[in-house]
């Protein structure tokens, strides 16, 4: 044993959330002080994210942390997928969750038919959220995902 301390999800969640909400600064601030996207750090903040050296000595920094306060926290690996218990009970992520079980086949047949047999990575992936407002001034939301695709392999 190493005698470091253990923290829970939840814990280190909540401790994130308070300390930005302290600083009252935004997702997009904090991806924009240690060089990466909004979602990433939400991804960070909920365990869904690795972060490295870097991104936790900016966050600290961000966050008005002291040096080294992040790191028995945020050193391991994630735990993706853990975060949601499915199907989801959350009423946005819901919502998210209802958007593959509607479209997921069309999905499917489209990117099949455009690149072939294969799967978009989860991996070597990103995504971006950005904000729209038309001419009636509705709010719409925009979520763009961008994959690489991963032929499957014969054999």
């Amino acid at each position: 044993m190493s005698g470091s301390p253990t923290f829970s999800q939840s814990e280190i969640t909540a401790s994130l959330i308070r300390a930005k909400q302290c600083q009252g600064v935004s997702f997009e601030e904090l991806g924009r002080a240690i060089g990466r996207d909004e979602v990433a750090v939400a991804a960070i903040f909920y365990g869904q994210h690795h972060a490295s050296r870097e991104d936790i000595a900016g966050l600290e920094k961000a966050l008005g942390l002291a040096e080294g306060h992040l790191a028995a926290q945020l050193s391991g690996f994630p735990d993706r997928g853990s975060g949601v218990q499915m199907p989801p009970q959350e009423p946005l992520i819901y919502r998210l969750y209802e958007i593959v079980q509607n479209y997921g086949q069309a999905y499917k047949a489209v990117l099949n038919e455009k690149f072939g047999d294969g799967i978009m990575s989860a991996i070597a992936f990103s995504t971006k959220v950005d904000k729209e407002v038309d001419e009636q001034g509705n709010t719409w939301v925009n979520i763009s995902m961008r994959g690489k695709w991963l032929p499957y392999s014969r054999f």
